[in-house]
């Protein structure tokens, strides 16, 4: 009788201990899969993680109003827009908001995500700006660095009525 005591307080100690470390080791295990993931985003062509600094702008920072059009229509205005590399764009929340700058990863280069994100700065997730609230709220992204090539920006809030704008850089 007492055997099987101790043997059941000895084995509750083992669960114990196993529970405890493992909710330790759950944490450990998704900081490395986000520095995994980072690095990989980030590697070059020999898979060596490169550190992706933001470019600044260079060149000339054109404006894109988000709003609501005289249709009701939600737009980005100009919807199509071509800029130089190393240009910027403000973006400035009219009406319509709440209101964000969005990018499609699965879209994108793979040469070029890590540089467009490292140019955006304060993403609440992957390529894709706070959300602008406010009327004259804005927030301006960096084209420094980014090849030529067509790019598709959305407002993830208002996708579903295309809320698109293409981005052509020279």
């Amino acid at each position: 009788m007492r055997y099987f005591g101790i043997s059941a307080a000895v084995a509750s100690l083992v669960v114990l201990a196993a529970c405890g470390g493992s909710e330790k080791k759950a944490a450990e295990d998704t900081a490395a899969t986000v520095t995994t993931t980072d690095s990989t985003a980030a590697a070059g062509a020999n898979g060596a993680a490169n550190t992706v600094a933001a470019a600044p702008i260079t060149g000339t920072t054109h404006e894109v109003k988000l709003m609501v059009d005289a249709k009701g229509m939600y737009t980005f205005d100009p919807a199509a827009i071509t800029i130089k590399a190393g240009d910027g764009i403000k973006y400035i929340n009219v009406s319509g908001g709440p209101h964000n700058i969005a990018f499609d990863p699965a879209t994108l280069p793979a040469d070029v995500k890590p540089q467009l994100a490292a140019n955006m700065p304060n993403t609440p997730s992957e390529l894709s700006s706070p959300m602008l609230v406010q009327p004259n709220e804005a927030y301006t992204i960096s084209f420094g660095n980014i090849k030529p090539g067509v790019y598709t920006a959305h407002c993830t809030p208002h996708l579903a009525m295309n809320m698109k704008q293409t981005i052509t850089v020279q």
